[in-house]
C-alpha cells in the first residue's frame, strides 16, 4: 500500500503508556511519608481531614491545598498519570501508517457525507476507558459511538498477522476501515436504531442484527477503498487481496473452528467469512452506499 509522505491525521489520541490511578492498595502517590498514611486512612484521620475541609469551606480556602501542604506534596489534583512508555521503531511506524490511513478517511468522507464529523483515533497499550466502558487488548479494535472515538491497540496487528494469518498493510487499513465505518453508521442513525433492538427480540435475533451492522460496516470499508484508490491509487500489487483475506479470517466461523472446533450459527455476531469477503468486495466494486443495505439484502 502507497502510504508514505501523504497527509497524517490531527485527530490522534495517543494514550500508550498512560494510566489512570485509583489510590487504592497497593496503588499509593509516591512521596507521602507511610506514618501520615496511615493516619490518614485511620478514624482520626478522617476526622481531621473533616474538619480541614470545614475550615477549608469557611476560609474560601482549596482543601486540597491544606493536605498537600500536610503530607509535602507538590500537587494531589492531577487525574492522571504518564508512566514512561518508549516504542519500538516498528511500532512508531505503524502508528504513522494508521494515522494516515485515518487521514484518508477522512478525505473520502468528507466528500461523500454531508456534515460530516471525523473520529478521533484512540491508541492504547493494554488497556483503555470509553464512554462505552472499560475495554482491554483483548477485545481488539472498536468503535465507541458514545465518544465517537476509535480504539486500537497496535499490538492487534501482531495477532492479526500470527493468529489469523492475514499479513499486510492494506488488511492493516482494512481494519481501521471497518471501525470507521461504524462511524458511518453512527452518523447516519444506524446504530442507534439496531441498539434500540436490544431487550425487544430474542439473543439470537439480536445477533443477526449485530451481523448484519458488521456486514456493513465492511462494505462501507469497501466502499472507502474503492474511493481511496481511485483519487490517491493507494493499492499495489497484491493489497486487495491482503484485505479480502483479512475480512475472511476474521469471519465467525473461521474464528469458532479455530477455537472450538465447531461453529454455533446462532451465536454469529460478525459474519461468516463468506460473508465479510463478500460485503467488502461489494462496497469496493461498486463505492456505491446505497448498494450496501445489508438489513433488508435477500442475501446476507
Amino acid at each position: 500500500m502507497r502510504w508514505q509522505g501523504r497527509r497524517k491525521s490531527s485527530n490522534i489520541d495517543d494514550r500508550r503508556g498512560k494510566s489512570k490511578p485509583s489510590f487504592g492498595r497497593g496503588n499509593i502517590p509516591s512521596g507521602i511519608p507511610r506514618g501520615i498514611l496511615r493516619l490518614l486512612f485511620s478514624k482520626t484521620g478522617l476526622i481531621i481531614i473533616a474538619g480541614f475541609f470545614i475550615v477549608a469551606w469557611i476560609t474560601g480556602n482549596n482543601p486540597l491545598k491544606i493536605l498537600q501542604q500536610l503530607v509535602g506534596q507538590g500537587d494531589m489534583s492531577s487525574t492522571s498519570i504518564d508512566n514512561e512508555y518508549i516504542a519500538t521503531p516498528e511500532e512508531e511506524k505503524l502508528a504513522d501508517f494508521v494515522s494516515v490511513v485515518l487521514a484518508d478517511t477522512e478525505d473520502v468522507w468528507n466528500k461523500l457525507l454531508d456534515g460530516y464529523r471525523e473520529p478521533t483515533l484512540v491508541l492504547f497499550t493494554g488497556g483503555v476507558r470509553s464512554a462505552c466502558g472499560q475495554a482491554t487488548s483483548a477485545s481488539g479494535p472498536f468503535y465507541c459511538s458514545g465518544d465517537e472515538k476509535v480504539y486500537i491497540d497496535l499490538i492487534f496487528y501482531k495477532e492479526l498477522k500470527n493468529r489469523f494469518d492475514a499479513p499486510g498493510d492494506f488488511a492493516q487499513a482494512y481494519v481501521i476501515a471497518h471501525e470507521v465505518g461504524h462511524h458511518v453508521q453512527h452518523l447516519m442513525g444506524i446504530t442507534d436504531e439496531v441498539h434500540a433492538m436490544r431487550g425487544k427480540l430474542s439473543k439470537e435475533e439480536y445477533n443477526q442484527m449485530s451481523v448484519k451492522l458488521e456486514l456493513q460496516a465492511d462494505f462501507l470499508a469497501g466502499v472507502w477503498a474503492h474511493h481511496a484508490q481511485r483519487t490517491k491509487s493507494i493499492l499495489e500489487s497484491g493489497d486487495y487481496e491482503e484485505a479480502l483475506n483479512a475480512a475472511s479470517a476474521i469471519g465467525d466461523d473461521r474464528i469458532q473452528k479455530q477455537s472450538k472446533g465447531y461453529v454455533i450459527p446462532d451465536s454469529f455476531t460478525h459474519g461468516t467469512s463468506e460473508q465479510r469477503k463478500r460485503w467488502f468486495k461489494k462496497g469496493f466494486e461498486t463505492g456505491n452506499i446505497s448498494e450496501g443495505d445489508t438489513f433488508n439484502a435477500a442475501r446476507l
